[in-house]
């Protein structure tokens, strides 16, 4: 199977997924739309995940059905004309993490779309729509039957290894893992960067950033860096529709405590009745709380995120990622900045088969 056909199995499966979305019966690539089946999986992730709720699990699918275009696929990969020689495959280890819904996708796709084989250890909290995505593969092509395995054990018989996790797993993935080629990725937040002249159109769309799947991922804005003299206050009056977040039992229990414990330690704290607003250097917030600083100059918050830039996911401005956009990754956006398709390359490259 050489690039061209990779490429072209991905496409048909991110329209046969944009197909199954919108409810259409057409048939694309041989295999028709079980929609019903589809539409019970998706309501029934919150039962394995009370964070996955429906609405968090069709995003997901949708942000990454879209991206998965023949013309996105190949703008991607003909930045590594390596791509197109045929080489031994190698067996690729990738430990997923479980925080939002196929967090694990972009991994999948980078390891088959090199050619190589897969061996995946899911998160027990996302397992459920991996599988259906790559039975839905495999149907289209049934050439990726024997490149992919998942595994519920031990990672064993494995040539490189990509995991990802907290800071604390991190130290254990770089125990057993170390001695192998590895990508290893650790907690990441993202931040966004207000210049005070943002339309209510703006603010909105960042509130899409902040409340995506309840803050949980690492692309998730938990801190907003604000001009002084910058009226925090009335930043919330435009995340309104945003509000229902509240309804949400583990969101308002979260809620609830830290609201309890900063009143009892008589911190200072903006409460929005859906969202608290506290000034923190750190960049990282607990779910229902947004960190914000207040800023000088455009050149003290460069230094300044410069400085935190192996803590930083992502950036949302008007100079960097729009705002409402943070989830929407394009392929070529890798997490933590590594090349996911340069490591793959490099490790075939060097021999080590």
């Amino acid at each position: 199977m050489d690039i061209g056909e990779r490429i072209k199995s991905f496409a048909l499966l991110g329209e046969t997924l944009q197909n199954y979305l919108k409810n259409c019966s057409a048939t694309i690539g041989g295999i028709g739309c079980d929609i019903s089946y589809l539409n019970t999986l998706i309501d029934n992730q919150i039962r394995h995940n009370p964070w996955f709720t429906a609405e968090n699990v069709r995003l997901a699918i949708t942000a990454i059905a879209e991206e998965l275009t023949e013309d996105n696929l190949t703008c991607w990969t003909k930045a590594y004309p390596a791509l197109r020689e045929e080489n031994k495959p190698m067996r690729v280890g990738v430990i997923m993490a479980g925080n939002i819904p196929l967090v694990g996708f972009h991994d999948f796709l980078s390891v088959l779309i090199t050619g190589n084989t897969l061996l995946a250890k899911t998160s027990s909290k996302d397992y459920e729509l991996l599988n259906y995505v790559s039975d839905m593969l495999c149907k289209l092509n049934p050439g990726f039957k024997e490149r992919i395995e998942f595994t519920e054990s031990t990672l064993i018989n494995f040539d490189a290894v990509i995991a990802t996790g907290s800071d604390n797993s991190s130290r254990y993935f770089n125990y057993y893992f170390g001695k192998y080629p590895h990508i290893i990725r650790r907690n990441r937040n993202s931040i966004a960067i207000l210049e005070g002249d943002e339309t209510s159109d703006e603010i909105e769309a960042l509130g899409t950033d902040i409340f995506s799947y309840f803050g949980l991922g690492c692309r998730n804005i938990s801190k907003i860096y604000v001009p002084r003299g910058y009226d925090i206050r009335e930043i919330t009056t435009n995340w309104k529709n945003f509000s229902r977040v509240i309804t949400h039992r583990k969101y308002a229990n979260n809620y609830d405590f830290n609201k309890a414990v900063w009143l009892v330690n008589k911190e200072t704290f903006y409460d929005s009745g859906f969202l608290l607003l506290k000034e923190d250097a750190r960049i990282s917030s607990p779910v229902s709380v947004l960190h914000y600083e207040y800023y000088e100059s455009q050149d003290a918050v460069k230094q300044q995120t410069e400085f935190l830039k192996e803590k930083i996911q992502c950036i949302v401005s008007k100079h960097h990622i729009p705002f409402g956009k943070a989830q929407w990754p394009h392929l070529w956006d890798y997490a933590d900045g590594i090349d996911t398709i340069e490591f793959l390359l490099k490790k075939k490259l060097a021999g080590i088969l």
